[in-house]
């Protein structure tokens, strides 16, 4: 019986196909080089997927894709002994060889294959699994940052990480590196500068398009917000303009997974933001965990993954503003009691 756990074995695989962030690399990597059972079943996935590696998008016919996998799926699904017959089937066949696609036909239905295999004995099992398990991670990094701002707060007389920021200011201009503050993720970036909370803890694992920064403090030092989104998928509460900037007492959300409404912002800073509220807007959950529900860090240091976005006796929505359905990119919440998380 193999030692490795599913996890273990899904990390491998998405190691293999190069599916993985950098923090992942690193732990496939150590895994390989403690586990011998890791790096045989890593040398065999690398070795049967190697004919891909020779075959470019282009050389190979939409028909012949479309026709190789609707039967290789279809195999799957009746029985693994099923799609292993017809594997035997497919590398049995004699073709005229016109290019080196032809040539390796064999091969690639093998690659296929095995991407199949190991998709139909693993994947559907561990979906959930690996669903919770970013879950949980995410959870911890959002307590890190918890820690962190209580830590800052402790070392600026109860304040919250805060920016000076002009009524009016455009705060979904992230990655923005002007003198002016406009962005409201540019108060989280104080944790980072102060060294109060990893960089690393700002991408959501459930986020594959995140990434990580990795460079040393004094690069850190010379930006004045995150250098792009990709480094900050989860969303900040904004607060109300006649609110001191202390942290205030009871389970208020603080930081969230990423608010929906804002999931793609314009690149260019000079054009002006309006997004109008739908009724799909108003109702999806955040992109981080394929829209199951977000991760929220309360005001009072709990961290809760809540399957809808309406919180409290209210039932107040974290991603909206009351009686607002147009957005422009400035607006602040009229009280304390309409929380906004954004962007």
């Amino acid at each position: 019986m193999s030692s490795l756990s599913n996890q273990q074995k899904q990390l491998l695989f998405d190691y293999c196909i190069c599916l993985t962030s950098t923090e992942h690399d690193s732990q496939a990597q150590q895994l390989m080089s403690s586990n011998n059972e890791a790096a045989e079943l890593y040398s065999k996935l690398k070795a049967a997927l190697v004919p891909l590696d020779s075959l470019k998008p282009e050389s190979c016919p939409d028909d012949l894709t479309e026709s190789t996998v609707w039967r290789l799926t279809n195999a799957a699904r009746s029985s693994q002994i099923r799609l292993k017959e017809l594997l035997a089937v497919e590398q049995a066949k004699t073709v005229s060889v016109k290019n080196r696609f032809w040539a390796n036909l064999g091969e690639m239905v093998a690659a296929a294959a095995v991407i199949l295999i190991f998709s139909g004995v693993l994947i559907p099992p561990l979906r959930h699994a690996r669903q919770n398990y970013w879950q949980k991670q995410c959870q911890m990094q959002l307590a890190r940052m918890g820690r962190g701002i209580s830590n800052y707060s402790h070392d600026h007389d109860g304040r919250l990480p805060a920016v000076a920021m002009a009524n009016g200011a455009p705060w979904w201009k992230v990655g923005y590196q002007g003198n002016e503050n406009h962005s409201n993720t540019r108060h989280l970036w104080l944790l980072v500068k102060g060294n109060y909370v990893n960089p690393a803890d700002f991408v959501c694992p459930g986020r594959r398009e995140g990434r990580a920064m990795q460079f040393n403090p004094a690069e850190m030092k010379r930006y004045n917000d995150f250098p792009a989104r990709r480094y900050m998928t989860y969303s900040f509460r904004i607060r109300c303009n006649r609110a001191a900037a202390e942290i205030f007492p009871g389970a208020r959300a603080l930081i969230a997974d990423m608010n929906p409404l804002f999931e793609r912002l314009p690149h260019n800073y000079s054009v002006p933001l309006k997004l109008y509220l739908s009724k799909e807007l108003s109702n999806l959950n955040s992109t981080n965990h394929n829209r199951r529900g977000q991760n929220i860090l309360f005001c009072d240091g709990s961290v809760k993954f809540k399957k809808i976005r309406r919180i409290g006796i209210i039932e107040d929505d974290i991603f909206t503003l009351h009686n607002t359905q147009v957005y422009k990119g400035c607006e602040v919440p009229s009280c304390e009691t309409d929380a906004f998380l954004a962007p």
